[in-house]
């Protein structure tokens, strides 16, 4: 690493301080939300609350994620206790999933028994929750240019969550003017839309990272054929293994390689290669002479459809 660990330290502690100040401004407006949405009887108020929740569990994700990447691994836990947030993105997905349920639910109950709602309540509340996202972002913005995927992410969801206050405001508008309350329960589905969304993409990433499953973003025959290609001595990449902890990706691989000079020059060669073009600092490889004998290592090139002829 070419920084200092200080710097980075204090990077992560600035980083953590935006996140829990983002935090207690979305957290607190949750609640007043919750309050109001009862209140003043709107739907789309308590969708939006809904909105701010999975706001604030992404910046509370985001905040445990920074402070558990400080934690380091011990004996039972060798990667340390990164794969938490990963677990706690997933409920909160479950659970996100509910809430949308319910204020559905609840929203089609409206349609056929309309309720009256309090525009005024209404309207002082969605202005006030916009005031608070707008504040959110700012916070969370100004740390932009520090690539923290985690502050990035709760970012995206306190801009998605502005459309959230932005459809309550519209519906306390429509309500003042001209007392149609049917619009209130039509926004809170569009919210509630807006929730599902991101929802389901919590659900995906924490699935895909509690199965093992590669990161998204890499491909891996793609992989094993720009490491033939800009290594002259590999001749063959074999039973890759690649998984995310936290956000770490992780990749162990079988290198079949002409015998080389010197051992150790190659294997830093393929380390610096896969850390400078795919970013993965921690990898396990094994290098051979003879093209592998171990049963399974063909696992990969039988499943992957993309390996026939590159070899």
């Amino acid at each position: 690493m070419a920084h200092s660990h200080s710097h980075s330290h204090s990077n992560q502690d600035e980083n953590a301080r935006r996140l829990m100040l983002a935090f207690a401004v979305t957290a607190t407006f949750m609640v007043i939300e919750v309050i109001g949405g009862l209140i003043s009887g709107s739907l789309a108020l308590l969708a939006d609350a809904g909105h701010m929740l999975t706001d604030a569990a992404a910046l509370l994700f985001a905040l445990l994620a920074v402070q558990f990447a400080r934690r380091p691994p011990n004996a039972r836990h060798t990667f340390g206790w990164l794969r938490l947030t990963t677990l706690a993105a997933f409920v909160n997905a479950i659970a996100l999933v509910v809430i949308t349920i319910l204020i559905v639910w609840e929203a089609i109950q409206r349609f056929r028994f309309p309720q009256p709602v309090a525009g005024t309540t209404m309207i002082v509340i969605a202005v006030a929750g916009l005031i608070a996202n707008l504040l959110a972002f700012w916070i969370l913005h100004r740390g932009s240019e520090e690539k923290n995927l985690n502050v990035r992410a709760a970012a995206l969801h306190v801009l998605g969550d502005l459309l959230g206050s932005v459809g309550a405001i519209v519906a306390a508008v429509v309500i003042l003017t001209t007392g149609w309350t049917p619009v209130d329960p039509i926004l809170s589905i569009l919210v509630s839309c807006l929730v599902l969304r991101s929802a389901w993409k919590l659900l995906q990433e924490s699935v895909n990272e509690l199965l093992e499953g590669a990161p998204v973003s890499m491909d891996i025959p793609d992989l094993k054929r720009n490491l033939c290609r800009s290594l002259p001595e590999v001749r063959n990449v074999h039973h890759v293994h690649l998984w995310q902890v936290g956000e770490k990706p992780v990749i162990t691989l079988h290198v079949q390689v002409i015998p080389p000079h010197d051992h150790d020059a190659l294997l830093g060669r393929i380390q610096h290669f896969l850390e400078h073009h795919y970013a993965i600092a921690h990898a396990t490889i094994q290098m051979e002479y003879q093209p592998c004998a171990g049963a399974d290592c063909h696992l990969n090139e039988l499943h992957s459809p993309h390996t026939h002829h590159h070899h």
